[in-house]
Parts: structure tokens; C-alpha cells; sequence
């Protein structure tokens, strides 16, 4: 059969637009196909590019002797085809590089541990802390925290410390160097005994965040009252608050005391020496005392002051405590006011070895506390011997006959 050089020219047309199209499929597949295998590295894409070249040559030198026209259509196929094979070669180049990419970020040099960095690096760096996150005890931290071990050795009781809200963690956060020591070489300066620190420290840890300046200015203020620094290291150690309290706060308790008792200044330091919490402790308690004295007990001014200024601690005694024993003294055992004054110490003594002696010494005929009278036992005598002592020489009884006549109490 005769095929005219048109029908030849048209069916080279559609042959090759049905070849290129197929190529051209093949080679998204492929090259999709390729991108999936990639991180075994093969040598893909150089396949596929001659693949694609045998495929397409193949085809049309079998339409060679069809025409003379064949070879005009074959260069017009390789002119469209050429830029398929620069995209396949682009991305044979492309994957070449990401590979030679990812050789280099293997052998990336890491920085020596012992080169300089700025600033700003520094303080971007975070370091994890070797500190439990929480804990409802100190027990984890006092190994690894400087402050919490130093503590323990200065005999802090860090067991009762935790059991007040927020003492804890305040602890933890402090720095011994910064915060700790500063103060703890301030108390010692101040003569503050080494062995009673941690008695201190325990009783009052907020002393470890007052400011330096404060407490010096403290210090000055009752030096200024001419308080020794020997009373004012007793003072410290016996209320470990003091310092803690304004100036204005210890020069308005010292004027109540003064004026309140009628007290001279040197008086006043004596009472505030001796029992330092006046200071520390609130005025409410102390004024009641004062009114139940003198409206209650019935004692004149001059009598309240010498029992003040003799056992202060009968201003923050407690008023029932207080009650209980002036009268049982005053009315049980009939002991005037003036003696009660002139023998204050036995409102601070306890109530029971009181009752006990008292109901002993009546039992045996001998409960005589009138000094006009003979076998006349003082009040002090009375309360503050030993049982022995009581026994052989006020009672004149054995201890074995004050024991015996415990037990029927």
C-alpha cells in the first residue's frame, strides 16, 4: 500500500506527541520514585536519564526509512527532549549536593569547652539545677545546698524550721556567702556566743534577711541608751526578735515601761536587761497584768513596781496562772500584800509545790508565815529549797513522810 509523504508527516506527529507524553509520565514517576530512595544513595537519576534516552531513540530509528522527512522530525525530538534531560541533570545535580550537604554537617567541629564566649552566649546558657523541684521537706536539699549544711553544723534545728510556712524555701533560696555569713560574723562581732547561734537561728530565721544596715543601726540605738554590748548580746541571745523591731518600735516599748512604771532609765535597763522579750512581746498581755494587780490583787503602785523591777516575768506571766496562786497565798494561806511584795518570787513559782507544802506543813502544825511569830518559815524558803532541804529543815519531817503524804493528795 502507497502512503502519501502527508499521511507519513502526520502519523510521525502524533507518534512522537504519544511518545513525548509517555516519556514524560515515566520520568514524574520516576523521578518521585527516586526522591523515596534517596537516603540509600543510589545512582538513580543517571538510570533514569539514559533509560529515558534509549527508550526515545529506540523509538524513532524504527520509523527511519518511513520518509526523508524523519530526520527533521527526529532533530525537532531532540530539541524537546533536551530540556527534560537538563531537568533530570538539574536534579541529579541537586541531589549530589544535598548529599555532599549532609557529609559536611556530619563533620561539623564543635566549639572547645575552653573557648572564650561573649556575654551575651553566657547568659543565654542554662544550666539545669542539681536542687529537687519540690519537696515537703529540707531533707533532700541539705547535701546539696551550702546554706542548709552550714546551718546543721551551727546546730539550726532545720525539722522544726519546716514545719512553718514559707521558712523553707526561704532557706533554700539564701546564699551562704552572700546572705548567711555576713550576718552570722555581725552576731559574733556582737558577742554573740558560737554555741547559741543555732539556738538563735532557729528560733528566729528572718534575722538571715534583715538588712545589715538595720541591724547596725539597731545595735547603735540601745548603745545609745547605755546598754552595754555584753546586755546587748545577752538581750539578742535571750530574744532572738529584737533585732528585728524599728528603732521607733524599741524606743516606744522603752518609754511605756518607763513611764508606766515610774522608772528611772537605769531601772528600766535593769527590767529590759533581764527580761528582753518585753520588748518583743505584745503590750496587750502586759497591761492587763498591770490592771489585774492593781484592781484585782489590790497592790499599791509602789508595791507593783517592786515586784516588776524584782521578777519582771510577772508582766507576761499568764493572768489565770497569776490569779490561781495570789489566792491560794493570799487567802488559803493568809499572807499579807506587803509580804507577797516583799517575797514577790513566789507568783512565779508553781502552783502545785505551793499547794503540796503548804497542806504538808499544816498537816504537821507548822504552817506559821508571820514573821511577828515564832517557827516563822519566809515564803522564799518555802518554795525554793529542795524537797530534802524542805523536809530536814522547815518541815523537820523525812522525805519518805513528804512522799507518803503526796500520794494521799
Amino acid at each position: 500500500m502507497h502512503v502519501c509523504q502527508r499521511c507519513v508527516s502526520f502519523l510521525l506527529s502524533r507518534t512522537l506527541s504519544a511518545a513525548l507524553q509517555q516519556s514524560t509520565r515515566a520520568l514524574h514517576q520516576r523521578s518521585h520514585l527516586m526522591l523515596l530512595r534517596h537516603s540509600t544513595r543510589q545512582p538513580l537519576v543517571h538510570t533514569l536519564s539514559q533509560r529515558h534516552s534509549r527508550e526515545t531513540w529506540r523509538h524513532f530509528t524504527d520509523h527511519q526509512a518511513a520518509s526523508p522527512d524523519v530526520h527533521n522530525k527526529i532533530d525537532l525530538a531532540q530539541k524537546e527532549v533536551v530540556p527534560l534531560n537538563s531537568d533530570v541533570h538539574r536534579i541529579s545535580s541537586q541531589v549530589s549536593l544535598s548529599d555532599s550537604q549532609s557529609i559536611d554537617l556530619d563533620a561539623v567541629v564543635r566549639p572547645s569547652p575552653l573557648q572564650e564566649i561573649s556575654e551575651e552566649e553566657a547568659v543565654q546558657i542554662q544550666v539545669p539545677s542539681a536542687l529537687p523541684p519540690e519537696s515537703s521537706t529540707l531533707r533532700p536539699y541539705v547535701d546539696k545546698s551550702e546554706t542548709l549544711s552550714k546551718l546543721v553544723q551551727l546546730g539550726v534545728n532545720l525539722w522544726e524550721l519546716e514545719q512553718r510556712p514559707n521558712v523553707g524555701s526561704m532557706l533554700v533560696r539564701l546564699d551562704f556567702h552572700a546572705d548567711v555569713a555576713p550576718r552570722l560574723l555581725f552576731l559574733k562581732d556582737l558577742g554573740v556566743e558560737e554555741s547559741k547561734l543555732g539556738r538563735l537561728l532557729t528560733k528566729n530565721p528572718f534575722i538571715l534577711t534583715e538588712s545589715l544596715d538595720n541591724l547596725e543601726a539597731r545595735v547603735a540605738y540601745l548603745k545609745s541608751k547605755k546598754f552595754s554590748k555584753q546586755s546587748v548580746a545577752a538581750m539578742v541571745s535571750k530574744a532572738p526578735y529584737l533585732l528585728n523591731f524599728s528603732v521607733e518600735r524599741l524606743d516606744n516599748r522603752l518609754g511605756f515601761f518607763q513611764k508606766q512604771l515610774g522608772l528611772s532609765a537605769e531601772k528600766t535597763r535593769d527590767v529590759v536587761t533581764r527580761l528582753p522579750r518585753l520588748l518583743c512581746a505584745s503590750l496587750e498581755p502586759i497591761k492587763e497584768n498591770l490592771k489585774v494587780c492593781e484592781l484585782e490583787f489590790g497592790f499599791r503602785g509602789n508595791e507593783i513596781q517592786h515586784i516588776v523591777t524584782t521578777v519582771p516575768k510577772v508582766l507576761t506571766t499568764n493572768k489565770r496562772k497569776l490569779t490561781q496562786i495570789f489566792d491560794f497565798v493570799h487567802n488559803t494561806m493568809d499572807v499579807p500584800h506587803s509580804l507577797i511584795a516583799k517575797f514577790p518570787q513566789i507568783l512565779n513559782a508553781k502552783f502545785l509545790r505551793i499547794r503540796e507544802r503548804h497542806l504538808f506543813l499544816e498537816y504537821l502544825g507548822r504552817a506559821q508565815y508571820q514573821p511577828s511569830q515564832p517557827n516563822y518559815i519566809s515564803l522564799d524558803r518555802l518554795v525554793f529549797l529542795p524537797d530534802d532541804v524542805f523536809c530536814s529543815e522547815v518541815a523537820l519531817a523525812t522525805l519518805e513522810d513528804f512522799e507518803k503524804f503526796q500520794k494521799t493528795l
